[in-house]
């Protein structure tokens, strides 16, 4: 019975966690239909409803969310000790999630984690690439990457890159045939490929600084993306002009498929850092991944 309960309520904190069978069982590599047998036959047993299932979405019940929320951390604290007896035998193995932003996770982490992975096989990590302010406490990540300036007092934070800096850029053929903006603000009289921020669904005003003074400036265009390889292909296309990191088009200037402008007014940015939970203990293989990234 003991054991029975200890897998269905695992397999229920992640379905909670997710909020879709479908996510769920890939995550804990189970069937759908064997998901969903456990998480009704857990019901059946303790007489109650814990999920409440719609053609879209899935959701705990009240009596769902309180079970869930007062057996995850006793889990979690369990996977603590099973970690703890690796970590006292010398063994660097488990898992960790880490969340990061697609340009932070392509220029600055995975160059470093290359050598880590080789260095310890028996460690496992995922890492979920997502641009916005992900609550790493809540979505159980064990660290996530930001740029410095946007993270949280109460965590721990390790710089892991330098700083770098932003550019204007796009395709010759554009500037041939609409001209180049001379300030920020002329931007707005040019047809911009926009990007969209996934935490509130709005559009980031790009930001620019001249003699100390911070400009924000609201652009338009016919393209708008949310991830930073689509937005760089459209600016190579010659479909308009493209606010990026600079790094991220370095080849593309070289080449002279795109070409800067306003780069006087272009700001850096404080580099990336790793972060995570003032209060969390360290794990063996997590400190070793802190190690291997840290700048």
């Amino acid at each position: 019975m003991l054991r029975e309960n200890f897998t269905d309520l695992t397999y229920l904190i992640v379905v909670a966690r997710e909020q879709s069978f479908t996510r769920a069982a890939a995550r804990l590599g189970v069937s759908q239909s064997a998901l969903s047998h456990a998480i009704r036959s857990l019901e059946e047993r303790l007489n109650m409803r814990l999920l409440t299932r719609t053609t879209r979405s899935v959701s705990t019940t009240e009596a769902g969310e309180q079970l869930v929320n007062t057996i995850t951390p006793l889990i979690d604290d369990l996977e603590s000790v099973l970690q703890s007896l690796n970590d006292e035998q010398g063994k660097i193995v488990g898992n960790l999630r880490i969340t990061a932003g697609e340009h932070a996770l392509r220029t600055t982490l995975l160059p470093k984690v290359y050598a880590f992975i080789a260095q310890y096989p028996e460690v496992n990590i995922e890492f979920v690439s997502d641009n916005s302010l992900t609550n790493i406490v809540s979505e159980r990540f064990d660290a996530g990457v930001r740029l410095g300036d946007q993270i949280e007092k109460d965590m721990i934070a390790i710089r892991i890159g330098p700083d770098w800096r932003m550019t204007a850029v796009a395709a010759p053929s554009y500037f041939a045939k609409w001209g180049k903006p001379d300030t920020p603000y002329a931007l707005q009289q040019h047809n911009c490929i926009n990007m969209r921020l996934p935490t509130l669904g709005g559009l980031y005003q790009w930001e620019f600084i001249y003699q100390g003074k911070e400009i924000r400036v609201r652009v338009e265009g016919q393209l708008t993306f949310n991830h930073l390889s689509s937005r760089i292909d459209a600016a190579v296309a010659g479909l308009g002009i493209i606010y990026v990191p600079e790094e991220s088009v370095a080849e593309q200037v070289a080449q002279g498929r795109l070409e800067p402008v306003l780069e006087e007014w272009c700001p850096y940015f404080t580099g990336y850092h790793l972060y995570y939970p003032s209060r969390k203990q360290h794990t063996a293989a997590f400190a070793k991944f802190i190690e291997a990234v840290r700048d």
